[in-house]
């Protein structure tokens, strides 16, 4: 379809088309196809059927694309083991996964059959089948090596096996591979790696055992990328010559990459006209759409350029009104909500870790129900979010990681285009490519093309790890344990140790456990033979980032072990992660507060700074989250609690999860330290309430 394309100029030099809706006569074919396919009874797929036999006779590693029914292996697995008598466990990264799948599976098994231990849950933990987050496994894993008892399961599912890559977390997945009893089959659910072999040879070798593969790499709904001009026509992004199987950019896409000082959606530091791009998006049938932007403002800056789309048809604004009236009488918090109007108006939602759990919650269930046009949401809701859509909109070709934003890999790429076409509900998905200063088109075309990325070791040593396994191993032993990392593999294979090129994985590890074990006795946790003292013993149940500078807290002395709201105050300071200024109303810092802060600064100077010395990392430690979690211990509302801290909501209710996971730490010290861990539970009822957890929670 030609169409007459015309441009304005806005201040400045910048060039821009105004939008209107258009589509290259090629995509008449491709948008014919949209639609759902026809309902047909359930029949699993043939890797589905070919895994599920695997778990009868071996390990097994699925590995999939984004969206193909992985999960529908782990419940005809975990059925099996129910129905013979047995035991299952179901592991997976995120406790918004694990409370989703423990509905599911209550659903399945029947509500006493199944129970969930994610730290901020615990209910049925003797159940059939326990879902929870890997974290709570591998800590049983702990404890059974300390105590000598068996696992009391028959059957171990990790969902989301590719997070063994990632680099804060994964060396919970190998920790915890490394230490599952053999007896106990392994089925590992993850989306496309490419090195799923390699992780398989690694299992077997451990586990003396073949962990089998099974792979797909179809998607259950084809894919079509496209590209939006700025004109408002969609193109084409890539085109396949006859004979090659690698996507080449299409030649009206390659014509605009090309071309000097090409027109652009809006300039560089703004973002593009949202509404008209709705606009078009909706006249071609390719709503609901997930739109991936760079960060949290983008965001919510992103529904106020949308405010022109509204609800036309008043059966869809009836059952939407409807159903966020009913989500807001469950979370009453949410009626106040500043986006709520943008919700219920114009069916469009901001999604990212700056929002309360309740309104995330929101936000899934109306996509899920098919009431919502698009959702703007950050990179992190590709992994783990069941949002469906039908299209993915794409603003940029980098992602942050935490730290610093990076190109997208092709795992990253693959997770997010995951998102697109439902199975069941669409016959063809979309990934629609928008240009901008922080999209690299060439690069997306590329990722298109290839497979997803290798999965490598991100296993370190941290001083929970060493006191965990002194429990129950020598030093000698633990040598062992560390030659079975994958890091160990990995390098055994050829891939060089990231950290120093002069040694091989195995030698970094252990170096660098006897540099952490060294420290603990040289700060009397343990003795010169290398078994815990007194002290090492009960430091080692604080599971936690900084098991030491607390330990020497309760040592010194310095907490303030009757008091639970100063408790949980004086144990914000070691979870927080954000920089801060102390420059605080002097109304949120009583006098008690801040003799605690000094006290605790003085007591603890000492071991952090040796800790420093030896190239330990040891938090700063502000003043303003002791003044938050006080104020939200004490009863001050939620608002005001939120102008003491200074952050987003969804921020600062990592910073009271965070402190109330380790507060259920301390409060497994009654052994030796039964006041503090009195406290410690009374602690965790004033600050997890409304809306820092759901009321179904």
């Amino acid at each position: 379809m030609k169409k007459r394309i015309i441009r304005t100029r806005l201040k400045g030099k910048y060039p821009r088309h105004k939008i209107r809706p258009g589509a290259d006569s090629r995509l008449k074919k491709v948008f014919a196809l949209i639609g759902s396919p026809e309902h047909k009874p359930f029949v699993p797929d043939k890797f589905q059927v070919e895994a599920l036999k695997a778990t009868r006779q071996s390990d097994c590693l699925v590995t999939v694309p984004t969206g193909a029914g992985k999960t529908w292996i782990a419940q005809q697995a975990i059925a099996e083991i129910f129905n013979a008598g047995g035991k299952s466990w179901y592991a997976s990264p995120l406790k918004a996964l694990s409370n989703a799948t423990y509905l599911e599976f209550g659903e399945i098994f029947g509500p006493e059959n199944a129970g969930i231990l994610t730290g901020d849950r615990k209910e049925n933990p003797d159940a059939p089948v326990i879902i929870g987050t890997t974290e709570v496994l591998r800590n049983q894993l702990y404890d059974a090596m300390h105590l000598g008892f068996t696992l009391p399961f028959d059957f171990v599912v990790l969902d989301e096996a590719h997070f063994l890559g990632d680099k804060d977390r994964g060396v919970v997945w190998e920790e915890t591979i490394i230490y599952l009893p053999v007896r106990i089959p392994i089925l590992l659910l993850s989306a496309t790696i490419g090195n799923a072999d390699q992780i398989a040879q690694w299992i077997s070798s451990i586990r003396s055992k073949e962990c089998r593969v099974i792979q797909e790499e179809s998607r259950p709904v084809p894919l079509f990328p496209l590209f939006f001009h700025p004109s408002g026509t969609l193109f084409p992004l890539v085109s396949r010559p006859a004979g090659k199987q690698k996507p080449r950019m299409d030649k009206t896409v390659s014509l605009y990459v090309n071309t000097k000082r090409a027109p652009l959606l809006a300039p560089p530091n703004r973002l593009p006209p949202f509404g008209e791009i709705l606009h078009v998006l909706k006249k071609f049938r390719l709503l609901p759409a997930i739109c991936f932007l760079k960060s949290r403002a983008d965001c919510d800056k992103a529904l106020e350029l949308c405010t022109e789309n509204k609800i036309l048809n008043p059966v869809h604004q009836e059952r939407l009104s409807a159903q966020i009236e009913k989500l807001v009488l469950q979370n009453p918090h949410i009626s106040k909500h500043r986006q709520l109007w943008h919700l219920e108006h114009l069916s469009l939602g901001s999604h990212h870790s700056g929002q309360l759990p309740a309104w995330k919650l929101i936000l899934e269930k109306l996509m899920a129900d098919g009431l919502l046009d698009v959702i703007f949401a950050t990179s992190t809701v590709a992994a783990g979010v069941n949002f469906p859509a039908r299209s993915i909109v794409m603003l940029n070709s980098d992602r942050f990681n935490g730290r610093e934003f990076l190109p997208l890999n092709p795992t990253e790429f693959h997770q997010m285009a995951g998102r697109a076409g439902r199975r069941g509900m669409d016959k063809i998905g979309f990934a629609v490519i928008l240009p901008g200063k922080f999209m690299d088109i060439r690069h997306i075309v590329k990722l298109i093309g290839l497979p997803s990325s290798n999965v490598n070791s991100q296993i370190r040593i941290n001083f929970s790890m060493v006191l965990n396994l002194l429990l129950s191993h020598t030093p000698a032993e633990i040598e062992t344990l560390l030659s079975k990392s994958f890091a160990s593999f990995q390098f055994s294979k050829g891939k060089k140790a990231n950290r120093n090129q002069n040694y091989s994985a195995y030698q970094y590890l252990v170096r660098d456990f006897y540099r952490h074990l060294h420290f603990l006795k040289e700060n009397g946790f343990a003795t010169e033979t290398g078994e815990l003292t007194d002290d090492g013993l009960w430091a080692s149940q604080l599971r936690v980032d900084q098991p030491l500078v607390i330990a020497e807290g309760f040592r010194q002395n310095a907490f303030p072990q009757s008091d639970p709201a100063l408790l949980a105050a004086a144990i914000s300071i070691f979870v927080n992660e954000y920089e801060t200024d102390d420059r605080i109303d002097t109304v949120y810092i009583p006098n008690k507060l801040l003799k605690i802060y000094r006290r605790l600064r003085k007591h603890l100077k000492p071991l952090s700074g040796r800790l420093i010395e030896q190239g330990f990392e040891v938090r700063p430690q502000y003043l303003r989250p002791m003044a938050t979690l006080y104020a939200w211990a004490t009863g001050y509302s939620w608002d005001k609690v939120l102008a003491v801290a200074e952050l987003e909501a969804g921020n600062l209710v990592m910073l009271i999860l965070r402190t109330a996971d380790n507060l259920r730490h301390i409060s497994g010290l009654k052994q030796y330290f039964p006041e503090a861990a009195a406290s410690a539970q009374t602690a965790l009822d004033l600050i997890l309430r409304d809306p820092v957890v759901l009321e179904d929670t």
